[in-house]
């Protein structure tokens, strides 16, 4: 197994890239294989509850809507990859804010700093980060596929002028001369979850990505539909590399775990799950029959008693199944479902940092970070 961590972004004091810079050299510590970074605006988390009274981290992050750039980070952090010489990801791009042309620029430019050790990670994005900006989002797969295939015809190209009709992205002369490093394009992992979606990362991916709740038995089943993409597309189904983005909340006993996940701002989090995953549970998804999740989830305009009565309809057992939740020996225990599922690159989000006491985020990191050790030798 092969373990990542995904930081943040979002701008610290006493300098914006205080946190990513301490969660950097935490991953180099902990001896992980891959650092990550997030392509939002803002957070997909409702403003209104990020206060110190539900999360201790308010004191000290007083946003969580200032999120950095995360092209302009991945620079950042590849002039300073000289410890660990990690590798680096963005998790995930977006194809309805970004042109697929200068998200292929920017691939291959990161491809280049870092050697051949960047992962372009891609989805169609979110609602939260496309529709209040003016972006359509009315179809935003078929917008993704042939953003895909924007991106492959330029790399293909060998340089010469192509031209390619779209009903997004239309090629006329269009050019680039960017050469891959060593004669490799970065690798294209793919965030996908839906049927086409699916079909979509069979046919372009080096790598199947999902970062929505869902179940290791749910995994399974769609890493066998990419593959089988992949075959029907003549390409080899095996070269796809299964990873997953999950989030783990750990403590050293079960009273640490049970008090993180006594917090309205873990509950909120969790409001990212699509209905199916609450209708396992008897639950249904306080908005409403059918809701998909994270990728419609618009939080920003919530007010407080909004956003904590929404939350309240998440139980614990709810929170158990949405992540990696336990002391170590329980979330290595369930990591280990998710390998027989087919996971072989598994990225890491804290969120022990969201509970209500900031004493108690802190001194999660040493499990934290014990647990990226172990998984290593899953």
């Amino acid at each position: 197994m092969q373990v990542g961590l995904l930081d943040t972004i979002v701008a610290g004091k006493p300098r914006v890239d205080t946190f990513t810079r301490a969660n950097y050299l935490g991953a180099v510590a902990a001896r992980a294989d891959s650092f990550w970074v997030p392509d939002h605006l803002n957070g997909l988390f409702p403003r209104s509850l990020w206060k110190p009274e539900y999360t201790g981290l308010a004191r000290v992050s007083p946003s969580i809507d200032a999120f950095l750039e995360p092209w302009t980070m991945l620079g950042h952090l590849a002039a300073r990859n000289r410890i660990g010489r990690l590798g680096l990801g963005v998790c995930v791009t977006d194809t309805g804010r970004r042109n697929p042309a200068v998200t292929a620029q920017a691939a291959v430019t990161m491809s280049q700093l870092t050697r051949g050790r960047f992962i372009l990670g891609i989805g169609t994005g979110e609602r939260e980060g496309n529709e209040p900006y003016g972006v359509d989002w009315s179809k935003p797969v078929g917008r993704f596929e042939e953003a895909m295939a924007t991106i492959r015809a330029l790399w293909d190209s060998g340089g010469e002028l192509v031209n390619r009709d779209s009903p997004y992205f239309p090629l006329r002369n269009a050019l680039f001369d960017l050469p891959a490093y060593r004669g490799k394009w970065p690798p294209i992992w793919i965030a996908a979850h839906g049927p086409r979606m699916l079909r979509i990362a069979g046919r372009y991916a080096d790598g199947y990505f999902p970062a929505f709740p869902h179940t290791p038995e749910a995994y399974a089943q769609r890493l066998d539909a990419v593959r089988s993409a992949a075959s029907d597309a003549g390409r080899d189904p095996m070269a796809i590399t299964p990873a997953l983005c999950v989030s783990v909340v750990t403590g050293r006993t079960n009273g640490e775990v049970e008090a993180a996940m006594d917090s309205e701002v873990m509950r909120a989090a969790c409001l990212t799950a699509s209905d199916e995953m609450f209708a396992k549970h008897g639950l249904q998804h306080p908005l409403g029959v059918g809701f998909s999740g994270a990728q419609d989830l618009v939080p920003q305009g919530w007010d407080e008693q909004t956003a904590l009565s929404y939350a309240k309809g998440v139980t614990p057992e709810l929170m158990r199944d949405l992540g990696l939740v336990g002391t170590p020996d329980e979330v290595l225990d369930k990591a280990a479902q998710w390998r027989d599922a087919g996971v072989r690159h598994m990225v890491l989000i804290n969120g022990c940092a969201l509970q209500r006491s900031a004493v108690r985020g802190f001194t999660s990191l040493l499990p934290f970070a014990q647990i990226v050790r172990r998984l290593k030798r899953l």
